[in-house]
Formats: structure tokens, sequence, C-alpha cells
């Protein structure tokens, strides 16, 4: 019974995602209206592009106000398709802004204006295939409402439309497999089971291999509640099978719910190769772990030394000063001397002092640069040093946690799953509860395991650990993509060091840079591994920055040239920021 709630909230989850999710033709539908609607009226044209754009970047209350007056206007023109537009798109404000009973209100006035007009219905001919999409929006927006009868009623009208689109078929797909969320809730699993298989045909004829794999799980769970375990266990293994060459972050998170089920789909047909597809749930849900930690330790102690190291050298200044207040005195009043009573040897005397003088001071200036580059050197490998060992002890603790004491209790789990069908009468509640408290703790150690050492990072490289990144810093402000090429795995250590760096560099730009959008790039050549981190952010004085707070990149610059790596920063204010690094290769031993 707990199995199949759980499987009724995977399915609600993805309802959840298919009703606002904007399909690939939508996105086209929009970069084309400013070019194909109303020729007639450039203001209105201009008018709604700007509305688009401020709903594009996320500014719903200007594109909302705006949204308004312009309706007024578009009722003065009598202009039914940006009526149709507009109207469409204050619904999908209110939706973004999780105001379903106003967005509904909106989506069902142009649903109105589609059909409630003959004359103009030449010049809308090409929205016909958005009505598709409008009707899922109507239906989708019902069933968060909870009114699951006109929810039934705008899917099957979308289902029943004739058309011949890629985008209609996706649209209907997901209005198949959202009524099958309904009729499971339902406790109808025969009408679920039927709209499943024809959201899957679908799928197979768009040779969309995850989707096919999503309605496959969903399938498997409504068998799993029926208790027909062989036929569940064949849906999920279809599911595994096309998911094994597909590396997306939705596949990924499919495999880990097939995993799952899979490993209780054996364990109730006492097939206790369910040990090995448990862990395998287990470890893809540790790669898709989105907490990660900023640790400070480093900056603090790289702090410290800094201040400890400034605060000597004022000192030691300051007692060369006052050395040389002293000297120039004796001398001063040993020349005065030397001046009353000998005057012939006056001129002889300044001649010889002044180049004493000149040779004194080249040979502090000298003093002072090998000191500056001894005291550099020296904070670099204290530094250096400092990051190595709490890398090297944060992998330990780690991988010990994850590969000892979290498969010690996924085991002593299983075997009290199966140890419960052996009491003969009530199962002890001492079981369930002791159950739980293993299942928090596994938890806590997974959570704990991940935030000190990346387990993408240890298990696939650091090709997907770079990715991995970008997925989990990327939000509505900023897109990060990678370009990464020729990687391989290399030495464990040094693949953590160059985690750490690019990861300190993406922090400093989330923290500092208003970018939009950066692109990490990563490649190998001649046996360096190279990379370069570009946004277009606000950038800044380099100069500045190092003077005044530039400890991180200090920091940074440090670790890599005690690495024996290149590093190089372009920055102008107003035009983003470059950072390319190349580090000789260290080899996987």
């Amino acid at each position: 019974m707990n199995r199949l709630i759980v499987a009724i909230i995977i399915l609600f989850i993805s309802v959840e995602v298919l009703c606002n999710n904007k399909t690939t033709e939508e996105a086209k539908f929009d970069l084309a209206s400013s070019v194909v609607l109303n020729q007639k009226d450039s203001t209105i044209i201009n008018k709604y592009d700007e509305i688009k754009r401020l709903y594009d970047k996320g500014d719903f209350v200007n594109s909302l106000n705006n949204s308004y007056s312009l309706l007024d206007l578009i009722e003065i023109k009598k202009d039914l398709k940006y009526a149709i537009l507009t109207n469409q798109l204050i619904g999908d404000i209110f939706t973004k802004t999780n105001k379903n009973i106003k967005a509904l209100e909106y989506y069902k006035r142009t649903y109105e204006l589609y059909d409630g007009s003959t004359e103009f219905n030449e010049e809308i001919n090409f929205l016909k295939n958005e009505k598709s999409d409008l009707l899922f929006k109507i239906a989708g927006t019902f069933q968060k409402l909870e009114q699951i009868d006109s929810a039934k009623t705008y899917y099957e009208k979308n289902i029943n439309l004739d058309l011949k689109s890629n985008n209609f078929s996706i649209t209907k797909a997901k209005s198949y497999s959202n009524l099958s969320a309904i009729y499971v809730n339902e406790g109808r699993f025969d009408i679920a089971k039927k709209y499943l298989d024809q959201a899957f045909e679908i799928h197979r004829i768009l040779n969309n291999k995850t989707a096919q794999a999503a309605s496959l799980n969903n399938y498997g769970s409504i068998l799993l509640y029926e208790g027909d375990y062989l036929r569940a266990k064949e849906k999920y293994n279809k599911g595994i099978e096309l998911l094994e060459n597909i590396q997306s972050n939705n596949a990924i998170r499919y495999k880990e719910d097939l995993y799952y089920n899979m490993a209780y789909v054996l364990y109730k047909l006492k097939d206790y190769k369910a040990y090995d597809f448990q862990e395998r749930s287990y470890e893809i849900k540790d790669s898709l772990r989105d907490k990660e930690v900023i640790v400070m330790i480093e900056e603090l102690d790289a702090k410290y030394n800094f201040d400890t190291a400034k605060k000597l050298f004022l000192k030691e200044e300051e007692n060369k000063r006052l050395k040389d207040q002293r000297t120039f005195w004796i001398f001063g009043i040993g020349s005065f001397i030397v001046m009353i009573s000998l005057v012939y040897f006056l001129n002889l005397y300044k001649l010889k002092q002044k180049n004493l003088r000149l040779k004194l001071s080249q040979t502090q200036l000298i003093q002072n640069q090998n000191i500056e580059k001894l005291k550099s050197e020296s904070q670099a490998r204290i530094l250096n040093a400092t990051i190595d060992g709490k890398e090297t002890e944060r992998k330990e603790i780690a991988e010990t946690l994850h590969d000892s004491v979290s498969a010690l209790l996924s085991s002593a789990n299983l075997h009290l799953m199966a140890t419960k069908p052996l009491f003969k009468g009530d199962i002890p509640l001492e079981i369930d509860k002791t159950q739980n408290i293993i299942a928090e703790a596994s938890q806590k150690i997974r959570d704990l395991s991940h935030t000190l050492v990346s387990s993408v990072l240890l298990k696939f490289g650091l090709n997907f650990a770079i990715k991995d990144i970008a997925t989990k810093y990327s939000n509505s402000v900023l897109q990060i993509d990678t370009d990464i090429s020729g990687l391989r795995r290399y030495h464990q250590d040094f693949e953590i060091k160059i985690y750490n760096i690019i990861q300190e560099f993406v922090n400093n730009i989330l923290k500092h840079s208003k970018a939009s959008y950066t692109l990490i790039t990563l490649y190998e050549k001649d046996k360096n591994l190279c990379f370069q981190i570009t946004d277009d952010g606000v950038g800044f004085d380099k100069n500045k920055v190092t003077n005044k707070d530039g400890l991180g990149l200090n920091q940074i610059e440090a670790r890599i040239r005690m690495m024996n790596g290149k590093f190089l920063i372009e920055s102008t204010i107003g035009e983003g920021t470059t950072i390319s690094v190349e580090l000789p290769v260290i080899e996987k031993s």
C-alpha cells in the first residue's frame, strides 16, 4: 500500500511538469508571432513584442500591466489575432505566479475567441494547431484546482481534435498520461492502463524513448498495486532497456525510479537480486543529489595566514624606518662636526655619503624583493598543503560513509524486510520503527557523503561532474552551459582539484557577476587540461578587486601556480569576464 502511494505521487509529479512545460512548437510560435501576426497595425505588434520580452525575462508584473493596456487598444482596433495572443499570455502569467483561478479565466476567454467568431477565421487559420495547447492548459489548470470532471472534459476535447502535427501528437500523449493519473487516483485501473497504452504508442511513433520508459514505469506501478508482479517486472525491465544508453537528466531520474520499483517487485517475487537493483537506485539518486554546501574553511585559513604575514611585514618596516632615522641623525651630527673641524674634507665626505646611501638603497630594495618573493611562495605552499590535506581527508570520510556505512544500513533494512513474513501474527511495531530509523540514517549519510566530495565526480569523472555543476547552478536568472570534449579519467586527486577550482569560479559568478549566461569550456591538449569560463556579466577592474577583497582570486591563483599551471583573467567593466586556466595532466594511477 505504501508503494502505491509512492507510485501515485510519481504519476502526479509528472502531471505538474506536463502542465507547466512549454513545447518546442509553442516556443517556435512565440518567435514567429511578431513576424506573422497582424501586418495592419505596427503599434499593437510593437507593444505585444515588448510584453513578450518582459514575460521571457520573468518580469511578470510589468508584463501583466502592459497586457491590460494592450487589451484596451485591441478592443478599439478590433484585432482578433492579438486579442487571442494577449489573453493567452495573461493566462500564462497567472499560471507562472500560481494564480490558477485567474489563469483559468483568461484561458477560457481565449478559447471563446477561437470558437466565437467567423469573420476573422481565415486570418487566424495559422493558429489552429495552438488550440490543442490551449485546451491542454485549461485541462491542466482544472486538474490543479481539483475540478476533475472539467479536467477530463477538456483533456478529451484535446484528444478528439483532428490535427496532424508533431506538436499535437506530443500534447495528445500528455493528455492521455494525465487522464491515466486521474483514473489511477479514482481506482479505475483498467481505464488508466488503456490511456497509458495510447500515450506509449504515440511516444513510440515519435521515437521518444525517455517518454516510453516513463509510461512503462507508471504502468508497472499500477500492476504492482494489483499484485501482478510478473507483468510489473516485465514493464520495468522494458523501461530499463529503453534508457540503457541515454544519459539525459530526465532519463537518469526515470532509471532511478525503475531500479527502485524493480527491487521491490523482485523482493515480492522472493528473488533477492532485489539487493542489486536497490543499490543501483541509491547510486543514481546520489548522482542526482541537488544539495551543495559552499565550504569556507579554506578561505578562512588563507585569510588568517595573509593577515598574520601582513602584520609581521608592517612591524619589520617600522623597525627599519626607526633604524634609518637613527642612522641619519648619527651621520648628520658627524657631518656637522667634520664640517666645522675640517672644511677641506667637506665635499669629499658628502660625495662618499651620497654613494654609500645609493648602495644601501639598492641593497635594501633587492632584500625587500627577495623577502616578498619568499613570503609569497611560502604562503602558496602552506595554502596548497592545507587544501590537499582537507581534500584527502574529506574524500576518505565520504568513501567510508558511502561504501561501508551506507551499504551496511541498506543491507540491515533489507534483512528486516525479509524478516516480516516470518511472524505468524501481528508484526511488532519496533520493526517498522527500526526500518524508519535506518532509512533516515541512510539518507543523512548519503547527504553528508555527497557534501564532502561529489559522488558524480568520483564515479563518472570531470565530464559528468562539470555538467552536474551547470545543471545545479542554472536557474531562471542564470543559464550555465558546457562545451566538454576529449576528456578521460585522470588521477583522482587531480580531478578533485580541477572540480574545486571550477566550482569556486562559478560561485564567484553567482555572487558578483550579475550574468545571465555562462559557458564552461573544458578540453585536453598536448598533455594539458585546459578550461575557459566566460560570462556576460558586469565585469570588474582586476586591480581594484585584487587590492580590496580579491582573496578568493589570490587563493585560486596560488593553487594553480603550485600545480605548475597558467592562469589568466580578462575582464572589462560592462562587458563580462573570461577566465583561462591550463594545467599539466596528472595521469590516473
